[in-house]
């Protein structure tokens, strides 16, 4: 195939203009699997263009950079952490209970979101050391302490057995481990997910409370 030919391939390829919030959701979908493939430094405008079928140009007009990319698939991942914690956190729940429906529903976002959750807990994120980054971490942190207060709920029980920042970090550590592991090994002879989830959350409660 010719030059000509091949330039009228890529421009057939290219998709038609959408509606700008439906095209603005395309292109964080797309430059999650483009952060995953080649990393944060790896990653580009062009290759993020690239995957969801439009010109450079078209992207630049939802996007200043990749940094601005990267954040809001971070902003966007703990606004919704932070909705399901602040949820579970209203109920009327033993404080044992609630920690557990805290871990299982971060568990459950990871497998429903796992291309923005590596991208959000298990890569290196140089654009969020920027003043600019500092709504990613103010979401962050108010989501990590309504878990704290949680596992403080417990203690003020008298029913847990070591520290609470401890507590909190290797429940959590734990079924980060989990998640991960089975979203980037898919293909290991895994036993069933319910199982391991719910396995996971009764060892990771069951060292952490007493009876």
């Amino acid at each position: 195939m010719d030059d000509a030919g091949l330039r009228t391939k890529s421009r057939s390829a290219r998709k038609a203009k959408g509606l700008g919030h439906l095209r603005r959701a395309e292109i964080l979908e797309a430059a999650e699997r483009v952060f995953l493939s080649y990393g944060y430094e790896g990653a580009t405008i062009r290759r993020i263009a690239e995957e969801v079928g439009v010109s450079s140009t078209a992207l630049y007009m939802h996007f200043h950079d990749k940094g601005e990319i990267l954040i809001e698939i971070c902003e966007s991942a703990f606004a919704k952490l932070l909705a399901q914690n602040s949820a579970i956190s209203a109920l009327d729940v033993d404080p044992v209970l609630r920690v557990r429906q805290m871990l299982e529903a971060y568990m459950r976002f990871a497998f429903d979101n796992p291309n923005a959750y590596q991208v959000v807990y298990c890569s290196t994120h140089p654009a969020l050391g920027e003043e600019r980054g500092e709504s990613v971490g103010a979401l962050s942190d108010r989501c990590y302490a309504l878990f704290l207060q949680a596992v403080q709920a417990i203690a003020d029980a008298g029913r847990l057995r070591g520290r609470v920042e401890d507590s909190a970090q290797l429940s959590w550590a734990a079924c980060h481990g989990l998640v991960s592991l089975l979203i980037a090994r898919p293909t290991f002879g895994w036993a069933a997910r319910e199982g391991l989830v719910q396995g996971m959350l009764d060892a990771a409660l069951e060292g952490l409370v007493s009876a």
